[in-house]
């Protein structure tokens, strides 16, 4: 058995120019048929027209995303091409574009790039050059080879190696993008290549899709369980004792979050066997090759000694010095280290496609989301939830503000960004009806934000390099994130609520 280990490919292949015309004409055809047809369909009562052409624009861009015609950054970027080209129907109402003072160009360029001054883009690719500088060191691999000397012998055990690393660090990393995609994805996406799964390759069904998807999904769970485990949380805290003057402490969250979310940890890689199961089950043989591997790569080297001390460095102000110096500065210190201390160069770093995509990517939907924003369109969706809850019972309308919040991540590609937008709403929505409780309304609402991270490609930073990794197709991300997001729901639903 050849157990060599392969380092992943950077980025994800270019299959666009190797596809029939006929299938081409389809991946285009239905975006654009989404696009148009929504926006020849006249605005709803209360939205403005140019809000309504937004939201048009935004979902033949995320069909676009599914289908993929094109690579997922050049979406992106078509994206905002189109979004600034009909920034006077899309962007900017009448009454705006009236003002004499108001310059539509100049609205328009901030609109368009202001996603990569988004430190939440630049955590993501902060997190690329971490795992480039383990794969560069070989301290990944070490680690990878360690992980599989212990629980290697099946894919399963691996699975709930990547749920328990989480679980442990969750409580004490506010940044979930920095968990996960800065500390747990370097590591594990060491791992799929010595079981001959290799990225952008069929191989990668072997195991690493199910890995990889498994430590993602775990990172959303945790986020929930934790409130110390993603950085929206502590806002929604802070809404909730202003607007439903409800004062949360960390053992309410806890006890509440508990019942649903502790199970659902425990059954993620079982799940996973049933969605995205893995073609390797067992693989006796390969921790004693592993052992071999530890010894011949010998003691740490020094490069190995420099980056586990400075990796250690940044989770410790990820986890202490959040209210003196931001997660994306703290990885950019570290870059700054490996850089200036020869562990990695920056021909390596300029060459790391698989980054530099994802930064093109991710604050490129950043753009499109915060135009949802801009328009009104978010406001308009909450107030017409709002209206429409009026007169049903109170447990049914938890159940219908939650259901909303959660999907409605969909126009988000920030929890901090739908954390701001949608929960004064959602809480004022409910906060007007008669016998909903507000502590059952608080607590509701403020767990779901970690779960909905799992919804798309863009609903969270710390989805972006496992997008990217190569291991999981663009459908089968989309097809994920669907099926768990349904099964987080349902288990905050009719297991969360009740002891709420």
């Amino acid at each position: 058995m050849n157990l060599q280990a392969t380092a992943p490919k950077e980025g994800v292949q270019d299959e666009s120019n190797k596809r029939p015309a006929r299938e081409l004409l389809w991946r285009w055809g239905i975006p654009v048929v989404v696009a148009v047809v929504l926006a020849s369909i006249p605005a709803p009562t209360g939205l403005k027209e140019n809000a309504w052409h937004f939201f048009a624009l935004f979902a033949g861009i995320v069909a676009a995303l599914v289908l993929e015609p094109i690579p997922p950054a050049a979406t992106g970027v078509v994206a905002i091409t189109l979004g600034a080209l009909l920034s006077r129907w899309t962007l900017f109402s009448p009454d705006e574009l009236a003002n004499p003072k108001f310059k539509a160009a100049s609205e328009t360029v901030k609109w368009a790039f202001s996603g990569f001054a988004s430190n939440t883009v630049w955590l993501v690719g902060g997190a690329f050059m971490f795992a480039l500088a383990y794969e560069k060191t070989g301290l990944g691999k070490r680690i990878a080879l360690l992980l599989v000397r212990l629980l290697g012998k099946n894919s399963l055990s691996l699975g709930y190696a990547a749920v328990f690393a989480d679980t442990a660090l969750a409580p004490f990393t506010p940044s979930n993008t920095a968990r996960s995609a800065g500390t747990m994805f370097p590591i594990f996406v060491n791992l799929p290549p010595i079981y001959n799964s290799l990225p952008n390759d069929p191989s990668a069904r072997r195991i690493g899709g199910y890995l990889l998807w498994t430590t993602f999904a775990a990172s959303c769970v945790t986020s929930s369980l934790f409130m110390t485990a993603c950085a929206p949380n502590f806002l929604a805290i802070d809404f909730i004792r202003k607007i439903a003057h409800v004062n949360l402490t960390y053992g309410q969250w806890f006890m509440a979050a508990a019942p649903f979310a502790i199970p659902l940890l425990l059954l993620l890689p079982l799940i996973g066997y049933v969605v995205c199961p893995p073609e390797l089950r067992k693989s006796p043989e390969i921790p004693k090759w592993a052992r071999e591997r530890l010894v011949e790569m010998g003691p740490l080297s020094r490069n190995e000694i420099i980056l586990a001390a400075l990796v250690l460095l940044a989770i410790v102000l990820w986890v202490t010095a959040g209210d003196y110096i931001d997660a994306a500065i703290v990885a950019f210190m570290v870059i700054s280290a490996l850089l200036v201390l020869g562990v990695i160069k920056w021909s390596d770093m300029a060459r790391n496609h698989a980054a530099w995509t994802t930064i093109v990517l991710l604050a490129t939907l950043v753009a499109m989301a915060e135009g949802l924003s801009k328009t009104g369109f978010i406001k308009w969706f909450a107030d017409y939830v709002g209206s429409h809850v009026n007169g049903l019972p109170p447990g049914t309308v938890l159940m219908v503000l939650i259901t909303v919040y959660f999907f409605s991540h969909y126009f988000f590609s920030s929890l901090t960004a739908h954390t701001s937008a949608m929960m004064p709403i959602m809480l004022g929505v409910g906060m007007a009806v008669p016998g909903l409780e507000p502590e059952k309304l608080a607590l509701g609402l403020a767990l779901t934000t970690g779960l909905m991270g799992v919804i798309s490609p863009y609903a969270t930073g710390a989805a972006l390099p496992y997008y990217n990794s190569g291991y999981i197709t663009s459908v089968e991300f989309w097809r994920n994130g669907t099926v768990y997001g349904i099964i987080f729901l349902a288990a905050l639903l009719f297991v969360g609520l009740p002891f709420l």
